[in-house]
């Protein structure tokens, strides 16, 4: 199988400039890197194949030669000279002098930090509450309080994790940095330190109270507000309102899940709802004023004479309000002619004096479908 061209593999035109490559490079390196995709084979490939991009991309040589002669400039003869790097060197070699070094780089990405500031500050985590909502509060919004338990900062110890007049010293383990440094296949990976948790010191006397965490869990009570024209499913975020960060940290997020009932009348489509009404036969054939259900109360629809089960009558404005605030949907009602299934005597001899009365003519969808069924008989459908 033909190798991809290199600029598709980066993803930039062949005019790029070096930060543009290297910009490329880094943002599919860290997509594909293994070490953030453990056993998978694909993703294992292509962080070869754009180490491998950028390697020769990269060297002004090896870029010119690629541009002559393509993928022929490595094979037999190998014009382009020099050889491939090792994926994990180029790598390294990219990343390791940014910001920290290549640990930096891993703690962001790849989830091995986690540590938060030299003060051991730290994000807190987000929560997740789903909340039960009507047909209606999710047409026209509505506010809510809900309860939910999280972790706040410790009142004994006023988040710090300290036990009255103890002190803090330097981590042994990670000597005050919050970081421990490994070898991990070429390079060298920082994690967070296990005993400091990336603080940089220990406590002497942990809190009593909230051993040391800083957090103690507690109620608590919050406003949401829920806007109109929201879903089954969807998600508000309440910003701020999830866990609190150990020591001081950024709270966390709180998100809403929202399950709306099943309406006994209607049923939804996008801002439009939906139902159907029945009528009797004798209103069906005659015509007259029909009030038909809404969210906001009857409405009323002129039936015309005539009028077949299944026709639709449409509501303008009265469906869910939109979510981009542009006015509402529509209500859409759809008739259902009701035979009648139990007749006194008059009513049943009425009826057959009405059948006899009626001929064909009176109803022209029976009179073509028995013209078509003729037809189709004497074989000239």
């Amino acid at each position: 199988m033909a190798k991809a061209d290199y600029y598709e593999t980066l993803g930039v035109s062949k005019g790029a400039s070096d930060d543009e490559l290297k910009k490329a490079y880094r943002k599919m390196a860290l997509k594909h890197h293994p070490d953030r995709n453990q056993g998978d084979k694909t993703a294992e490939e292509q962080f070869k194949q754009v180490s491998e991009a950028y390697d020769v991309l990269s060297d002004a040589d090896k870029r010119a030669a690629y541009d002559r002669f393509g993928h022929a400039a490595f094979g037999p003869g190998n014009r382009g000279g020099g050889g491939f790097h090792d994926p994990f060197d180029v790598f390294q070699q990219v990343f390791g002098g940014a910001g920290g070094g290549v640990g930096g780089i891993f703690n962001e990405f790849f989830g091995g930090g986690g540590g938060g500031g030299r003060d051991g500050a730290q994000e807190g985590n987000d929560l997740r509450y789903d909340m039960q909502i009507t047909f209606e509060e999710a047409a026209f919004g509505c506010e809510k309080e809900i309860s939910i338990r999280r972790h706040e900062s410790c009142e004994t110890c006023a988040g710090s994790g300290a036990s009255a007049g103890s002190s803090k010293s330097h981590c042994p383990q990670c000597g005050g940095r919050g970081q421990v440094t490994t070898q991990r296949g070429f390079f060298m990976v920082s994690q967070t330190c296990p005993r400091c948790r990336g603080v940089g010191h220990v406590i002497e006397k942990p809190c009593k109270a909230c051993s040391g965490s800083g957090l103690a869990e507690k109620a608590a009570r919050i406003k949401i507000r829920v806007p109109g024209g929201v879903e089954n499913g969807m998600r508000l975020r309440s910003s701020g309102n999830g866990e609190h960060g150990p020591r001081g940290g950024t709270p966390g997020d709180l998100y809403v899940v929202l399950n709306v009932k099943e309406h006994e009348i209607f049923h939804r489509d996008g801002e439009d709802i939906y139902c159907d009404v029945p009528i009797s036969f004798s209103m069906a054939a005659l015509g007259g004023e029909l009030d038909a259900p809404t969210l906001t109360g009857n409405a009323q629809i002129k039936v015309p004479p005539g009028t077949q089960s299944g026709t639709v009558f449409r509501l303008k404005g009265k469906g869910v309000k939109s979510l981009e605030g542009h006015g509402h949907g529509d209500q859409h009602v759809r008739v259902v002619v009701e035979v009648p299934t139990k007749l006194n005597g008059d009513q049943r001899k009425s009826l057959e004096d009405f059948a006899k009365s009626c001929g064909e003519d009176v109803l022209p969808m029976r009179k073509s479908f028995l013209d078509s069924v003729k037809r189709v008989l004497q074989g000239k459908g």
